[in-house]
């Protein structure tokens, strides 16, 4: 004789299958920039294209590890919105305040972004973090 356990979870909804949506692309914008900030962390000649225009091709020490730093914090930033969406285990009472504050930064990132004197920040990334910051926000709700 087998005992078998039934599974009683609800299934997915249209809310949830958003959710999870948002934070999958959330996720890869946060993730997008976290490898642009290792690219800028091991040298690469893109520091006119960052930090609002004022840098040169290859970002000094001290910026690389600026950058470095960012890497690993985007990454947090990607995980802890995954976790809200349940996309990685069951989200700790830290993760819905903590997204909160990711897409609040976002948001004003957008704004450092737009005004930026650089066109790659203008134009490119100041949609993506816009984007991003929109799409944590309705995680976090």
């Amino acid at each position: 004789m087998t005992a078998t356990i039934a599974d009683t979870s609800p299934a997915p909804t249209t809310t949830t299958l958003a959710v999870r949506a948002a934070a999958v692309g959330a996720g890869g914008i946060l993730l997008g920039f976290a490898g642009l900030q290792i690219t800028l962390a091991a040298g690469a000649p893109l520091g006119e294209h960052v930090w609002g225009g004022s840098q040169d091709r290859v970002l000094p020490t001290g910026m690389r590890v600026v950058a470095g730093g960012a890497a690993v914090a985007l990454t947090v930033a990607a995980t802890t919105v995954a976790r809200r969406a349940y996309l990685i285990g069951r989200p700790a009472r830290w993760v819905a305040p903590a997204t909160w504050g990711i897409a609040g930064y976002l948001a004003l990132n957008t704004v450092g972004n737009v005004a930026s004197t650089s066109v790659v920040e203008r134009w490119a990334f100041g949609p993506a973090t816009a984007i991003a910051a929109a799409l944590t926000a309705f995680v976090a709700h």
